[in-house]
C-alpha cells in the first residue's frame, strides 16, 4: 500500500459524501435544527458505522449479500422504511419552532448511525472502491490503517460541516426560512427513501 492509494480513497470518499445523500442532508437538517454540537454527533454516527462498513468489506460481507440477496433485501428495506420515517418527522416538525424541535446529542448520534448502518449500499460501495484502488496482498496493519483513515475522514468531514452549517448568517437564514427548508430536505429524504425501497 503508498500514499497514493490513501489519496486515491479519500478522493473517493470525498466524492460519495459530497453528494446530497441521505447522510449529509441528515448532519445539514441536524445542525440547522439543533446546532452544531448535533449536527456533529450526527456525523460521529455516521463515521462509526462507516468504519464498520469498510472492515465488513474488508472482510469479505459483500460476498454474504451476493450470496443471499434476502439478507441485503432485508436490510436495504429496513433502511428505505427509517429514511421514510425520518422525512416524514421532518416534515411532521417543520412549523415547530427552532427551539422546541432541538435535538439531544444521543439521539442525534443514533439518528448518524441509524442511517448509515440501515444502508447496505455502503458496504458494497466500500468493497468496491478497495478492490479497484488497493492491492490484494495488504497486511493486517495496513488494513487497520484504511479503517482508522475512514473513520477519521469522515469524522473531519462532518465536523466541518457542522462548523459551516452553524455559522449565524446561515443559521439565521435557516430560522427565517425553516419551514420551507425542512419540507424540501423532508422531500428529498423521502424521495431517496423510496428510491432504495424500489431499487433493485
Amino acid at each position: 500500500m503508498e500514499l497514493t492509494h490513501i489519496l486515491a480513497f479519500n478522493l473517493a470518499l470525498f466524492a460519495a459524501m459530497i453528494s446530497p445523500g441521505p447522510a449529509f442532508l441528515v448532519v445539514v437538517q441536524n445542525t440547522l435544527s439543533s446546532g452544531r454540537r448535533a449536527g456533529g454527533a450526527t456525523g460521529f454516527g455516521l463515521a462509526c458505522v462507516a468504519a464498520l462498513w469498510t472492515t465488513a468489506a474488508l472482510l469479505g460481507l459483500d460476498v454474504v449479500f451476493t450470496l443471499f440477496p434476502w439478507a441485503y433485501v432485508v436490510v436495504k428495506t429496513i433502511g428505505a422504511l427509517y429514511l421514510l420515517y425520518v422525512a416524514y418527522a421532518t416534515w411532521q416538525n417543520a412549523r415547530k419552532p427552532v427551539v422546541d424541535n432541538a435535538k439531544p446529542m444521543h439521539h442525534a448520534f443514533r439518528q448518524g448511525l441509524m442511517v448509515n448502518a440501515l444502508n447496505p449500499k455502503s458496504v458494497l460501495f466500500a468493497a468496491a472502491v478497495l478492490a479497484v484502488i488497493f492491492p490484494s496482498n495488504m497486511s493486517l496493519w495496513e488494513n487497520g490503517f484504511i479503517i482508522v483513515n475512514h473513520f477519521v475522514f469522515e469524522v473531519v468531514f462532518y465536523t466541518l460541516l457542522a462548523f459551516v452549517m452553524s455559522r449565524k448568517a446561515v443559521s439565521k437564514g435557516y430560522v427565517s426560512a425553516k419551514m420551507y427548508i425542512d419540507r424540501m430536505s423532508a422531500l428529498v429524504l423521502g424521495l431517496l427513501g423510496g428510491r432504495l425501497l424500489l431499487d433493485r
